[in-house]
């Protein structure tokens, strides 16, 4: 059974600390399973992305789709901020690492991200992501949030980043369209 917990930084975000089991042979670990969330939302997508170190990938968030993060294999800072109007944690930002650690071993760790919190991560060596995601791609919810803003303060761990067009041009907290604002609770 995995340890799961509540983010106290931001509200609806889950980090789960799965059961290792391993022998001689190596390791055998369960990333995800639906009924750790009390959320309980079906994925129904599974994406992988592999990134060379010193990359930063967004900041994205969605109005309508949850993610599921896991490290398989190098090390990502990740990096959480919470735009839900209405939220308890409203303009938090959490900063997490997952995946290999200082110490040759790895961090196992998943962590779900609601809709409504914008997400990113920076490749802090070459290294593999896999996310599960609760709606088919629509680029419609595809949206974001400028990486840098003064209002996330977000410490990314590298100084000169390799970024998107995308992400380099997306606007600042301030500047999203009301509209295009998450609202907490709502979920769909």
């Amino acid at each position: 059974m995995a340890a799961v917990e509540e983010s106290t930084i931001v509200a609806g975000v889950f980090v789960v600390d799965p059961t290792l089991h391993g022998d001689e042979r190596g390791v055998f670990v369960e990333t995800y399973r639906r009924e750790w969330l009390p959320q309980g939302r079906e994925m129904v997508q599974a994406n992988r992305a592999d990134r060379q170190q010193g990359c930063i990938v967004g900041l994205h968030y969605h109005l309508h789709q949850a993610d599921y993060w896991y490290v398989p294999f190098g090390r990502a800072r990740v990096v959480l901020h919470d735009l839900r109007v209405g939220s308890p944690t409203d303009g938090a930002t959490l900063v997490l690492d997952l995946g290999a650690r200082d110490d040759d071993t790895h961090d196992h760790r998943g962590v779900f991200i609601p809709p409504g919190v914008a997400h990113g991560f920076a490749s802090l060596t070459d290294m593999t992501i896999t996310y599960l995601v609760d709606n088919y791609y629509n680029p419609d919810d595809e949206l974001g949030v400028l990486w840098n803003d003064p209002a996330v303060d977000a410490n990314w761990g590298l100084t000169e980043p390799i970024l998107s067009n995308r992400d380099q041009e997306n606007p600042g907290r301030d500047k999203l369209e009301p509209h295009l604002r998450p609202h907490w609770g709502l979920r769909t």
